[in-house]
């Protein structure tokens, strides 16, 4: 009877030290998820780099059109895409990335400024989201090296979503759908993979098939005689000195009002004194990111504080302030004709 009950108590350990083993095993396993790097993705993984070669030489180079994405990276683009128009994102739940990223205008805030949840009017114009993916930084000032760690800075400001990390997580995880959406990342539902969702989805928003870019692809009736001479013009007065590259713009910063005088000067300063308030340094006043020139036609009001409400007014001022130059009417006819052949094929969004 001793031995029998010895034997019962010897299996019992047993099975007890094989589940205390298997459950720290699953336990590391779920640890070793949650620590896991997240899968990069490239821009191979996301555009057509080869099927339309430039044939026109140019310092501006064609947008690449998506290609069909991997199921992987797919299924977190879908999620971005859901992310970016979820206002749990925001402190008080009332607003989205989309509310100043309107996709059917342009990808920015025509209202110019836009307002956070704080109801404070921000300083600074919204710039679009189309073809951000190609900027080589984010925001005007470029505090941001790429669009995952411009994700985060909007939905933690309390000027615009007011929003804060255990807040935004609590909402999600206890949304059953968000848990499944979430299901296409080891890692589950936290900070780093929604910045990297959104993210993903951004670098979809490109708008590629542009008049001008069909033109660089070898398509001579793609853009007329006129916008031809503006784009001629464009280079001969050295505005593609600064826009230039996929973006038409984006790669480099530039000091705003170089030969601007000093009432002008103020008046674009305003309280906004670009990479210096970042940097402290003298170099750095008045210095700010190239805005790309993709679907400018569609991006009014324009410069960094929104100030010019048409694009001839801002061509104007653009040959006063960069250029030195009045420009004569005729010209800003044609360097907007130009511009308006930058617009490209938005409809990626709405497929």
């Amino acid at each position: 009877m001793l031995q029998k009950s010895l034997t019962t108590l010897l299996l019992i350990t047993l099975l007890g030290l094989f589940w205390f083993i298997g459950e720290r095993s699953l336990s590391t396993l779920s640890e070793g998820q949650k620590e896991a790097p997240l899968q990069r993705f490239d821009e191979h993984d996301f555009y057509q780099l080869d099927k339309f070669p430039q044939q026109v030489d140019s310092p501006i180079h064609p947008i690449p059109p998506l290609k069909k994405l991997s199921p992987p990276l797919q299924a977190r683009v879908n999620l971005g895409r859901q992310l970016f128009q979820d206002v749990r994102l925001s402190g008080n739940q009332k607003i989205s990335c989309k509310s100043c990223h309107q996709l059917e205008q342009g990808g920015h805030d025509s209202r110019g400024g836009s307002t956070g949840t704080s109801g404070k009017l921000l300083r600074r114009n919204s710039p679009t989201v189309y073809n951000a993916a190609f900027n080589f930084r984010q925001f005007w000032d470029g505090r941001s090296a790429n669009l995952s760690a411009q994700a985060e800075q909007p939905i933690l400001d309390q000027n615009e979503m007011g929003g804060s990390w255990p807040v935004i997580l609590q909402r999600l995880l206890t949304d059953p759908n968000m848990v499944s959406a979430f299901s296409v990342y080891p890692q589950g539902i936290t900070a780093e993979t929604i910045r990297d969702a959104l993210s993903l989805y951004e670098r979809t928003l490109v708008t590629p098939h542009s008049p001008f870019d069909r033109y660089l692809r070898g398509d001579e009736s793609a853009i007329n005689g006129a916008q031809k001479r503006g784009y001629l013009l464009f280079k001969k007065l050295g505005c593609i000195s600064c826009h230039q590259g996929r973006n038409v713009g984006g790669n480099l910063y530039q000091k705003m009002g170089i030969y601007a005088t000093e009432a002008q000067l103020t008046q674009l300063q305003e309280d906004d004194f670009g990479r210096y308030e970042l940097t402290g340094m003298e170099s750095d006043r008045m210095l700010f990111k190239v805005p790309s020139l993709r679907n400018v036609a569609l991006t009014p009001p324009y410069f960094h504080n929104g100030s010019r409400a048409t694009l001839e007014q801002a061509v104007a001022d653009m040959g006063l302030f960069q250029l030195g130059r009045e420009l004569e009417e005729h010209q800003i006819e044609l360097l907007v004709l130009f511009l308006q052949t930058l617009t490209g094929d938005l409809s990626e969004e709405k497929k």
